[in-house]
């Protein structure tokens, strides 16, 4: 995953904005599957599913069925 080094010297996710949501880049699809699935244990998110970026060449996760994120 791409990361930018905040000044308190902590590592931030590269962050894009997809409509009025800011949302975590991910570099292939196999990291964002990886990161759904330690979503889905670490904080019961259910049903995330990934999708290519349509401003950028990386991948986000959303709660939406694929047919809603039109």
């Amino acid at each position: 995953m791409t990361r930018k080094q905040n000044f308190n010297n902590k590592f931030e996710p590269k962050k894009c904005w997809v409509g009025d949501t800011h949302k975590i880049c991910y570099d292939t699809k196999e990291e964002a599957e990886v990161a759904a699935k330690v979503a889905e244990y670490d904080h019961a998110a259910k049903d995330l599913t990934v999708y290519k970026c349509e401003f950028g060449d990386h991948w986000h996760l959303s709660s939406k069925p694929k047919a809603d994120r039109s």
